[in-house]
């Protein structure tokens, strides 16, 4: 898609929004932002300060390559009032990094952070699982790494195989192969918890829902599953359900908080099925006062 065409599909989506709301948020992604030409930057971002000033969307959004971040660059997005930046971190490994062609090192994914909290920018980082040399012990210290560096919000991705890309090369030679579906949900559990334990807005766990990844698309190969963050969260109530004293031929209701209520009793009712097992008869109940993955057991 050409320069003037990508402006002309920018501008019919931003006629669509007719009134003013303060949850609407425009986002650049599917690139490398600041690796475009700084007038393409300016051309696009300024399509969007009409919409800001009258308050039809609240803020702006993207997303961009660690090794595209300086002070030039920040000075910019400010004055084009983005609001947040994140950035494709993918592994805090360079071993990883080197293996998977990313072409920037950890130490430009700890530089440019600092950079965009010190400009004030909010900051997203995203990690992937699965990648070429990593292991489910690289992909956690990656995540810890993330923590450290105090994201506003992190993306987690696993790693898929797509047509006509080095990594498909690569897999069909036999010298790359990508995780299982279970493997990638018992990788990305921990990584989860970690974020969620330190409080860090997790906003993507997965690969959007698309046709490519469906059958007959680009996917070639990997973890990819629609419900991806619920097939994670059920791992995560799944072993807090194992810790509970099994009492066979005994009830037991389960209170759970009330945003947690579908994921712990799992992705096809899995973790109410697995309790069934041991109990008699199994209730969840909702709690306002519960947070995160405390819960209650009462026996009857």
């Amino acid at each position: 898609m050409s320069f003037p065409e990508i402006i002309q599909l920018i501008e019919r989506n931003l006629a669509t929004i007719d009134q003013k709301d303060s949850t609407v948020e425009i986002g650049f992604f599917g690139g490398s932002f600041t690796c475009l030409e700084t007038d393409h930057q300016k051309r696009y971002l300024g399509l969007v300060q009409p919409f800001l000033a009258d308050g039809r969307i609240s803020s702006i959004r993207l997303s961009t390559r660690p090794d595209h971040i300086d002070k030039k660059v920040l000075e910019l997005l400010k004055d084009m009032h983005v609001k947040t930046i994140e950035l494709g971190v993918q592994s805090m490994n360079d071993d990883v990094l080197t293996a998977s062609g990313r072409g920037h090192t950890a130490k430009d994914v700890t530089q440019a952070s600092g950079l965009i909290k010190m400009h004030g920018f909010d900051l997203g980082l995203q990690m992937m699982v699965g990648l070429p040399d990593d292991d489910a012990k690289k992909s956690l210290e990656t995540a810890e790494k993330i923590v450290d560096l105090n994201p506003d919000c992190v993306r987690i991705y696993p790693t898929l195989v797509i047509q006509n890309t080095e990594l498909e090369t690569l897999f069909l030679n036999g010298a790359y192969k990508p995780l299982g579906l279970d493997e990638a949900v018992a990788c990305v559990a921990p990584i989860l918890k970690l974020f969620l334990d330190n409080e860090i807005n997790v906003i993507r766990v997965g690969l959007h829902p698309s046709e490519e990844f469906e059958a007959g698309g680009k996917l070639i190969a990997g973890p990819y599953h629609p419900s991806f963050r619920e097939l994670v969260m059920t791992k995560l109530w799944y072993e807090e359900f194992l810790k509970i004293q099994k009492k066979e031929n005994e009830d037991i209701t389960i209170t759970v908080p009330t945003i947690q209520y579908n994921y712990a009793i799992g992705y096809k009712a899995y973790n109410r099925d697995y309790l069934k097992l041991h109990f008699n008869r199994v209730r969840f109940q909702r709690s306002e006062v519960l947070t995160n993955f405390s819960y209650h057991v009462d026996y009857c």
